[in-house]
């Protein structure tokens, strides 16, 4: 590993790739994307969706790379260096505790649903999923979230490997990981997208997915795809701000915030390339919402041709995408305090996930034990909400966003046009005006618009 200062340094821009498209590519992309394509029209969501990664997602993406390399710190303390290098406010160390913030709220449900995918991966594999009827799905799904012990061991488990990879540190650890993991994870898709085509209504699928009806292109259909690629690419919670500060400075900003994004968005096509077919093929709906994962697919799996060892896969995949993602948001916050503390590394890491386990209590017992507790009713907007509705509400309708436009606030208007030049080193004169423009006044009127319905 290079040293840089006190900066590490990703080994290769290969690696650092590898890395930066495992942090994006999570349940957001395949569970997420799948159901929010199904009820909002197929083709007309998606075109929608590939728009929002371009003028969207690419702007404020490369705007906190540019903002990590510039201060080669945790979020925290990029903040405090650039204070010093191009004289902004000390205040703004500020928006690193929010964004730290709104990471450890996100992973703390997070690890909690990416123990459910554990769960199904066993399950699967022992065939216990054969022959489910949209009675008999629902009812193991419901039985596994009343089961708090069963849910507390699955999110453990999945916070001990999140552990274990993070405290080795970014060579050992994380690019050693990402390293075989995202290249893995695009395989299973492959694999999965090729058996698709040969067991279910592949065309079909392509015609929902391609085949845009521009009719159905409403205000909710394009919130919902620009809303879809800001939290797919996790913006604003400065995972990527960490991720640039660990970038090498030979490697192109743009261009890997382009292929990031754009690799993000194939993972997502990839999944409903995949998912689709088999809805289709056994006679489900696409419009099945957030349980056409976890209640709707087991049903096709328990019915196909190897269904078990499918099932398996799939939700292997789902494994692998949520843990590329977690350990990117869990570095997040690690880097802070193994700047700031006299701990090391591991012990800080150790210490991160114990908390994270107590905290995402809350969202296991929220399904269960705390069901029934809504413990801020008094306040309309958060009225009814459990425990977890509010770690989730706060976390990803507040505090990301907020980020977001903050992002954008600091990398096209804070940091001089001398320095967004020097980091970016775009030479084509329109390019920069043109990834300035949309990072000043595009990207955060879309976010504040997101914000803004997510509020309602």
């Amino acid at each position: 590993m290079e040293e840089k200062g006190q900066s590490k340094i990703w080994s290769s821009n290969y690696l650092f790739l590898l890395a930066s498209i495992g942090s994006t590519v999570g349940l957001s992309n395949i569970w997420r994307f799948t159901y929010l394509a199904g009820e909002n029209g197929g083709g007309a969501f998606v075109i929608i969706y590939v728009i929002s990664l371009i003028v969207m997602g690419i702007p404020i993406l490369g705007a906190e790379l540019m903002i990590g390399r510039r201060g080669g710190k945790s979020t925290v303390g990029t903040m405090l260096v650039l204070s010093e290098k191009e004289g902004i406010s000390k205040h703004w160390q500020y928006f690193g505790w929010i964004a730290m913030t709104g990471v450890f709220l996100i992973l703390s449900f997070y690890c909690v649903i990416a123990g459910w995918t554990l769960d199904y991966t066993v399950t699967s594999l022992l065939g216990n999923l054969n022959h489910l009827d949209s009675v008999s799905a629902v009812t193991y799904y419901n039985n596994i979230l009343s089961n708090p012990g069963r849910m507390m061991l699955t999110q453990g488990i999945f916070i001990l490997a999140n552990v274990w990879i993070v405290a080795k540190g970014v060579q050992a650890g994380l690019e050693k990981s990402l390293g075989w993991m995202t290249p893995a994870l695009f395989v299973i898709l492959f694999a999965l997208v090729i058996y698709a085509m040969f067991t279910g209504q592949f065309i079909k699928s392509i015609e929902f997915l391609f085949y845009p009806d521009f009719s159905k292109i409403t205000p909710k259909v394009i919130l919902a795809a620009f809303g879809q690629a800001f939290f797919s690419l996790g913006i604003g919670v400065g995972v990527m701000l960490t991720y640039g500060a660990y970038m090498p400075r030979t490697s192109s900003i743009l261009r890997s915030a382009a292929i990031i994004s754009f690799s993000d968005g194939l993972a997502s096509i990839l999944a409903g390339l995949a998912i689709f077919p088999i809805v289709f093929q056994y006679g489900l709906s696409p419009a099945e919402g957030p349980g056409l994962i976890f209640m709707t697919l087991p049903i096709a799996f328990g019915q196909m041709p190897a269904g078990s060892i499918i099932g398996a896969l799939f939700f292997l995949l789902l494994v692998f995408a949520a843990l590329t993602s977690s350990i990117s948001l869990l570095e997040s916050i690690i880097s802070h305090f193994e700047e700031v503390s006299k701990l090391g590394r591991k012990m800080i890491t150790i210490l991160a996930g114990i908390l994270l386990w107590l905290v995402g209590l809350g969202t296991v017992f929220s399904f269960n034990i705390w069901s029934g507790f809504t413990p801020l009713d008094v306040i309309r907007p958060l009225r009814g909400k459990t425990v977890f509705g509010l770690i989730d509400y706060f976390g990803s309708n507040i505090l990301m966003p907020i980020g977001g436009i903050l992002i954008a606030v600091i990398g096209g208007w804070l940091l001089s046009k001398t320095s967004s030049r020097d980091e970016l080193r775009i030479g084509n004169d329109m390019v920069f005006l043109v990834w300035r423009f949309l990072v000043r006044f595009v990207a955060p009127a879309t976010v504040l618009a997101i914000f803004i319905t997510n509020l309602s």
